[in-house]
């Protein structure tokens, strides 16, 4: 049963996690916008996510030291450098910088509202689970 209600919600799951490390990379060239030789990184989201799906999250995962036994056990994934590609400008700069700040908000807001959009989904998903259990 558990394994059916995870292979319902694996989709919209991985969606939401690569759409969140998409943000973070588009935050970072945002940031970067004014530091010279800096080259604009973004992924192949679509690709990422079938392989995602088909095979689970490949993440590297890093195991953080304790140095108490009190201390709670923890975990930290990085995302593969390899999967991210370096976007082609369409005007150079002469630093150059690669970041179009124009072109990098609009795929910032667009990746914010395809989140948000997977979120009101997945609750519309689990309420309707919810109401399947409760009859």
């Amino acid at each position: 049963m558990i394994d059916k209600l995870d292979a319902a919600l694996r989709f919209n799951r991985e969606a939401l996690n690569l759409r969140a490390q998409r943000q973070e990379v588009l935050a970072a060239n945002i940031a970067h916008a004014d530091t010279p030789n800096y080259k604009a990184r973004d992924f192949d989201f679509n690709s990422r996510l079938t392989q995602a799906v088909e095979q689970g999250r490949q993440s590297q995962s890093f195991a953080m030291a304790t140095t108490s036994s009190r201390h709670l056990a923890g975990e930290a994934k990085a995302m593969p450098d390899q999967d991210l590609l370096y976007r082609v400008p369409s005007q150079s700069s002469i630093d150059g910088n690669t970041v179009e700040m124009d072109a990098e908000r609009i795929n910032f807001a667009d990746n914010a509202l395809r989140y948000e959009s997977n979120l009101t989904v997945l609750g519309a998903k689990i309420k309707t689970l919810l109401s399947a259990v409760q009859q």
